[in-house]
């Protein structure tokens, strides 16, 4: 079995892999993504939402590096973001943020980018970066027209306010999204199918990952 470390603090990316048969070990990265993106925008890195998931991605998992808990295990970092008119929206913190956004999504589509970045940390030298690989995937989110009372009584609950683009797929949220086109998986923030590609692209079994006793 082959550790998998989540360099995120997600309850929705916990769930995700653990009910996929991986209990991964979790370390709070600690990155201010505001600044991480503010710096990489100045050094030309980002232009796009699809850029800004995979650098924030990149900083996360090369946050916990150095962890003793992440020595010898596989890393991986998330981000992710809902481009809607142009607009990449994060986490709207706010409930006004959050019923603005509800109110021009509803009946209408974004497309979810989330980023990966995974690092092979199984074997780490002094003063060598460790193998790693990225991936952006993405999924087109289809809003339900939900009525304003519904909006508000889901901003209520205070869900949106914690979730890139102010929903969730696997939460109440879930009722107010008419179709997901794409990889589900990226819209809860973390895709299963990504994950495997990007792991065994470093010689690691994704299978490997599982710990089902």
């Amino acid at each position: 079995m082959t550790t998998l470390v989540l360099a995120s603090t997600s309850p929705a990316r916990l769930a995700l892999l653990r009910a996929g048969g991986i209990n991964p070990v979790t370390i709070a990265p600690g990155v201010d993504e505001d600044a991480v993106a503010d710096e990489a925008t100045a050094l030309g890195l980002i232009s796009n939402t699809a850029e800004m998931v995979h650098v924030l991605a990149k900083a996360k998992a090369e946050a916990v590096v150095n962890h003793p808990d992440a020595r010898g295990a596989i890393i991986i970092g998330c981000d992710s973001s809902l481009e809607f008119d142009g607009e990449a929206l994060g986490k709207p913190h706010e409930p006004e943020v959050a019923r603005h956004r509800w109110l021009a999504m509803r009946g209408r589509s974004g497309k979810l980018y989330s980023g990966h970045w995974v690092i092979d940390n199984r074997d780490p030298k002094p003063g060598a970066e460790a193998p790693a690989v990225g991936h952006v995937s993405v999924a087109t989110v289809n809003f339900a027209n939900v009525t304003e009372r519904e909006i508000d009584a889901y901003v209520a609950t205070g869900e949106p306010l914690k979730v890139a683009g102010a929903f969730t797929i696997d939460g109440l949220g879930g009722a107010f999204l008419k179709s997901i086109e794409g990889d589900a998986h990226t819209v809860i923030g973390l895709s299963l199918p990504t994950l495997r590609d990007l792991v065994r692209s470093l010689g690691v079994e994704y299978t490997d990952l599982w710990n089902l006793s």
